[in-house]
């Protein structure tokens, strides 16, 4: 049996919200498996949902740039928030966001591209940042979005400066109508992407490992009501027809008038654009989520528990 470690209860804890003495006890009934361990919680009623929380566990910034049919997103870490406010270091953020837009997508060749004007790479140029700000940083990731006739649409949370924040969004939409509209049309759902945090375009692309996770754990809740197994089924059905409105983009029920799913809100569009029009991808990016703050003092509370 693996050992249950502060570091494993704390992970436990951050995911679920669950007590602590709960999230021991669901580790050490599913030899330290994280993930089973957080469905053991939701099966017992002590877990809301599987999802990570909100906290920040990284600071720096998100960076996002577009350019009529192709956009990019970018995180630059670094270590303390009060960094994400120099000027430097936000103008670093814009031009890699920037260079990311003409990038392949892949991170490792944007380390590898030119930064204007200094004859260095931006990898060299972030490592000559570092040692004139005194912080370390990390050029997380990078998401590129493409369309051939449409636009690709931007969207910053709370911007510290235009194109700057915690939380970036792209959207993508296909059409030959007006692009103007299709502009506005791209800005109203990005923002309806960093409120609701869908994690997937349609139904074909929701994990199967997470849409059989989710399908277990609903069985076992509807079991616990003791009705006839093709009630349960009939329950369980209906219950991920509600995940999917949870999860799914165009499922889910616009944020702007709550009554709207964004498939037929992209579907309405068509009329005021001109054209058809097709949601063909999102990127969400939200500053620092799954990476997590070391503990300062869990282990010893942890450890007094355990006496």
């Amino acid at each position: 049996m693996a050992e249950i470690t502060a570091a494993l209860v704390k992970e436990l804890r951050e995911k679920t919200g669950a007590g602590m003495m709960d999230c021991k006890k669901a580790l050490a009934e599913t030899a330290g498996d994280t993930e089973a361990a957080v469905d053991w919680l939701r099966k017992k009623g002590l877990a809301a949902a599987a999802k990570k929380s909100g906290r920040v566990a990284a600071e720096g910034l998100v960076g996002v740039a577009a350019n009529g049919v192709v956009g990019a997103a970018i995180e630059l870490n670094a270590e303390t928030d009060f960094v994400a406010r120099n000027d430097a270091f936000q103008g670093a953020v814009t031009t890699v966001a920037k260079l990311a837009v003409d990038s392949n997508g892949d991170i490792e060749s944007l380390k590898a591209t030119a930064y204007p004007g200094t004859g260095r790479t931006v990898a060299e140029e972030l490592t000559h940042l570092v040692a004139t700000i005194g912080e370390n940083m990390n050029l997380r990731r990078i998401a590129k979005l493409e369309v051939k006739d449409g636009i690709v649409a931007s969207y910053v949370h709370s911007a510290l400066v235009p194109g700057l924040g915690k939380i970036g969004v792209l959207v993508a939409l296909e059409s030959t109508g007006d692009k103007a509209k299709l502009a506005d049309l791209g800005k109203q759902i990005a923002m309806h992407v960093a409120a609701a945090r869908p994690e997937a375009l349609d139904i074909a692309d929701v994990s199967t490992a997470n849409l059989d996770r989710e399908r277990a754990v609903l069985v076992e809740q509807a079991r616990a009501s003791g009705k006839p197994e093709n009630i349960i089924e009939k329950m369980v059905e209906g219950r991920i027809r509600k995940y999917y409105e949870e999860v799914v983009l165009l499922e889910q029920l616009y944020v702007i008038d709550g009554e709207t799913k964004i498939r037929k809100v992209v579907e309405a569009a068509a009329k005021d654009v001109g054209a058809p029009v097709t949601l063909t991808g999102f990127v969400r990016f939200q500053l620092g989520e799954g990476i997590e703050k070391e503990a300062t003092d869990f282990a010893a509370e942890v450890a007094s528990m355990a006496r």
